[in-house]
């Protein structure tokens, strides 16, 4: 292959502009990091200035990516990331959803609040995330939503009631929001990740991921670029006839 035909290879999401929330760190910037290696602009929803100017600086500049300051649970919020993308950039051809918090604890000890937080930022952000881009999209006749879930939301887990509550309710909400989309030509799909290794999964006790560890066939934890690698694929006209659907990257964890 000469380097001009290097050059000239197309991405699977040239010209594209995507916006990600939680895009700072993690999952959501292992997400944006791949979507620009295959051509997309991306903007950066996330409350932390600072980290998301420097993700910012890390994708490629201003030029490739940008950021924006979003509280997912404020509508008006969410209304104006998707607008400020489409200034930057155009009109959204992606949108991910992908911000998210814990506020662990059994049922018997969490709070109205510490509940009412978690369904806050992942349930309500996501129907604020898909329902704001999808005004976009259907004018468009267009777009992609990828809203991020968790296995939590398939099985339950100890301590996470709010949490495995809104990620279950994410699945539900997709699958309902494909379903009003799909003649729009709108797709609408989910992502339940298992184990990841990230910051937020490291810092938990050695019993609690030995656990976890226990209960994976494959043996080892998943890494974001696995993730981001999925999220790649249901973005992309890779996954054109899919809609409503939801891929598991577990390592075959509960399934």
């Amino acid at each position: 292959m000469t380097g001009n035909e290097t050059e000239e290879k197309m991405g699977l999401l040239d010209g594209r502009t995507a916006v990600i929330t939680g895009g700072a760190q993690g999952l959501g910037y292992a997400i944006a990091e791949r979507f620009v290696t295959e051509g997309a602009r991306v903007v950066l929803g996330d409350l932390d200035p600072d980290a998301t100017a420097a993700a910012v600086d890390s994708l490629g500049g201003p030029e490739i990516a940008a950021a924006v300051r979003c509280d997912v649970t404020v509508a008006s919020e969410m209304e104006a990331l998707l607008d400020a993308a489409g200034q930057r950039f155009g009109p959204p051809d992606i949108m991910v959803n992908n911000a998210g918090i814990t506020r662990d604890a059994t049922m018997r000890t969490m709070s109205e609040d510490e509940f009412d937080q978690v369904i806050g930022v992942h349930l309500k952000g996501t129907w604020n995330g898909t329902r704001a881009a999808a005004a976009i999209m259907r004018e468009q006749k267009r777009g992609a939503i990828v809203n991020l879930s968790s296995l939590s939301g398939k099985v339950g887990m100890v301590g996470q009631t709010n949490y495995s509550a809104a990620k279950a309710g994410i699945v539900g909400m997709s699958k309902a929001a494909a379903k009003e989309l799909a003649h729009h030509n709108v797709r609408v799909n989910a992502i339940q990740p298992g184990l990841i290794r990230t910051a937020m999964t490291e810092a938990m006790p050695q019993r609690a991921w030995d656990q976890k560890m226990s209960e994976i066939p494959m043996q080892r934890p998943g890494e974001p670029s696995e993730v981001a690698g999925v999220a790649l694929f249901l973005a992309s006209d890779l996954s054109s006839y899919m809609t409503g659907t939801v891929l598991e990257v577990t390592g075959g964890r509960f399934m």
